[in-house]
C-alpha cells in the first residue's frame, strides 16, 4: 500500500483510495481493521463460513460488515481489463 498512488489533476497525489474491492479470500478481520483505520471503505464479500459462524454466535456475533453489490460488480470489469 505504501507504493500506491491514485492520480489526480493538480496538487499532491492521493495515497489512499476511496474503496478497496477484493474477493472473499481477503475477508479477514485484520485486513478490514487495517482499511478501517486508514479510512478506506472495504468492498469485500463475506465467505459463507464466516457468515455461518457469526450467525451461530447470535447477538455476540455482531453486525455483518457493509457490502455494496453495485461497486463489487465493477471489480469484474477491472479484472477483465488486466487479465
Amino acid at each position: 500500500m505504501a507504493r500506491l498512488r491514485v492520480p489526480r489533476r493538480i496538487g499532491r497525489p492521493r495515497v489512499t483510495p476511496d474503496a478497496v474491492l477484493a474477493d472473499k479470500a481477503y475477508s479477514s478481520r485484520a485486513i478490514r481493521r487495517h482499511l478501517r483505520r486508514r479510512g478506506i471503505r472495504a468492498v469485500i464479500p463475506q465467505p459463507a463460513d464466516q457468515t455461518a459462524n457469526r450467525k451461530r454466535l447470535g447477538s455476540r456475533g455482531g453486525r455483518p460488515p457493509a457490502f455494496d453489490r453495485e461497486t463489487y460488480k465493477q471489480r469484474n470489469t477491472v479484472e477483465r481489463c488486466i487479465n
